[in-house]
């Protein structure tokens, strides 16, 4: 499997398990603006939960994901959870960047503004956590599978 690939894996998980807090975010509140309704608003959809999840999993896995994955190694940072975070809080800085720019002014009025720009950072660096942890994994089970150890132990920490 590529570094690409395996960047898309990670990603699919990591946007799992942000989904998973945005998902306990809209059920018990929400709490502040759900993230797909801020994706939806980006993209000229405001309103459109369902485009803004779609969206959301298409950027945290295929591109997010696969660049993550191609600059990985280059990440100047020594464990692969670092690297994840630091990976996403530069993609959250490009987003919140994007969203000044070319966003609608009151895109983070309905949760609370400050709310969601720290819920949002919040989740990325969950996001980068998860994406660096199971990268890392991927790129072992590679190592140990084309070294001939199919045991599928987990490496000793």
């Amino acid at each position: 499997m590529s570094r690409v690939q395996k960047g898309m894996v990670a990603g699919f998980f990591a946007t799992v398990a942000v989904s998973i807090l945005e998902a306990v975010n809209v059920v018990t509140g929400p709490w502040t603006q759900p993230f797909p309704s801020v994706v939806a608003t980006l993209i000229g959809m405001e309103g459109n939960l369902l485009v803004g999840w779609i969206a959301h999993f298409l950027v945290g896995t295929v591109l997010l994901g696969a660049l993550f994955g191609v600059l990985c190694p280059r990440v100047p940072t020594q464990t692969p959870e670092t690297k994840g975070i630091v990976f996403a809080v530069v993609a959250w800085v490009v987003m919140m960047a994007g969203a000044v720019m070319f966003g609608d002014p009151r895109m983070f009025n309905q949760g609370g503004g400050f709310a969601v720009v720290a819920w949002m950072l919040a989740t990325h660096i969950v996001f980068g956590i998860v994406l660096g942890n199971v990268y890392a994994r991927l790129v072992e089970r590679g190592k140990r599978a084309h070294h001939g150890d199919m045991s599928g132990a987990a490496p000793a920490h």
